[in-house]
C-alpha cells in the first residue's frame, strides 16, 4: 500500500502541570522532537495562554507537529504528520512521551493519502539541503 505520509495523534495524560506550563520547555522539546523524527525544521512558533497553556508548532518541510497543553488537566494533544519515507514521527511521539513524563498515553496511527497509489509518492518533497532548514 502507499500513502502520501503518517499522522500520529498521540494524546498525553497525567503530565506534570509545571512542565506543560513552562513555554521554553515545550519550545525545546518540540525542538528535539523534529530531530528524533529525523525531519526538517523551517519554522518554530510557541504561544503561551494566560492564565495557563502552551502552543507550540513547528513547520517541517515534511508537515508539521504541534502540541496543545492544558496543564490544569495534566494533559496535552500532539499532532505529528509527515510525509515521505525519511522522516520517522513514532520516533518523535516517543520521545515526547518521555519528556513529557506522561502517566499515560494513547495514540492513533494513520496513513495519509492511501487512496493515491503509487502518484503518492511523486507529490512527497525531497529534504532541504542543510543551508535552507533551520539547525536543530
Amino acid at each position: 500500500m502507499y500513502s502520501a505520509g503518517i499522522s500520529c495523534l498521540v494524546e498525553l495524560y497525567d503530565c506534570p502541570s509545571q512542565l506543560l506550563d513552562d513555554e521554553c520547555f515545550i519550545e525545546a522539546k518540540l525542538r528535539e522532537a523534529v530531530e528524533h523524527a529525523r525531519a526538517t525544521l523551517l519554522e518554530q512558533s510557541t504561544k503561551r495562554f494566560h492564565p495557563q497553556g502552551v502552543t507550540a508548532f513547528a513547520l517541517l518541510a515534511e508537515s508539521h507537529i504541534s502540541i496543545h497543553t492544558w496543564p490544569e488537566l495534566g494533559y496535552a494533544a500532539i499532532d505529528i504528520f509527515t510525509c515521505g519515507h525519511r522522516a520517522m514521527p513514532e520516533r518523535a511521539f516517543h520521545f515526547l512521551v518521555d519528556a513529557l513524563q506522561a502517566g499515560r498515553h494513547t495514540v492513533k496511527r494513520v496513513d495519509r493519502g492511501t487512496g493515491l497509489g503509487k502518484d503518492a509518492l511523486k507529490a512527497v518533497p525531497k529534504p532541504l539541503e542543510a543551508e535552507e532548514a533551520i539547525p536543530v
